[in-house]
């Protein structure tokens, strides 16, 4: 099976459950601790092309870090890739890739759709 890589918070739920979901199916995990190691602008980038979405659409809008920087006025793309990498919390959770494929893992059963 071909290698998995989740964007992973351990202090998450969602996160959790997913993470035990890909490692029971028998995949070969690589967990990257995103707020330990938040992505660059060109990883974020890069993983919103293969998501399919927007920033906007990737944020954890409901944050208080997301209301204190005023980001529901900002269209721009770029301010909201740079608060992501600035503010790595905002970044929605779990995140599975593989394969250049990647899925957002709410709830944590989507996770298996990657398999």
């Amino acid at each position: 099976m071909a290698k998995v890589t989740i964007f992973h918070n351990p202090r998450c739920s969602k996160s959790r459950q997913a993470l035990k979901l890909l490692e029971e199916k028998g995949a070969e995990v690589e967990v990257v601790k995103y707020l330990e190691t938040p992505p660059s602008k060109e990883e974020l980038k890069a993983l919103l092309k293969m998501l399919g979405i927007t920033a906007r659409e990737l944020m954890r809008t409901k944050e208080a870090i997301y209301k204190e920087l005023g980001l529901k006025e900002v269209d721009d793309e770029e301010r909201l890739i740079e608060a992501m990498v600035a503010h790595p919390k905002l970044i929605e959770r779990p995140i599975v890739i593989k394969d250049g494929k990647a899925i957002i893992g709410r709830p944590p059963e989507k996770v298996i759709t990657l398999l």
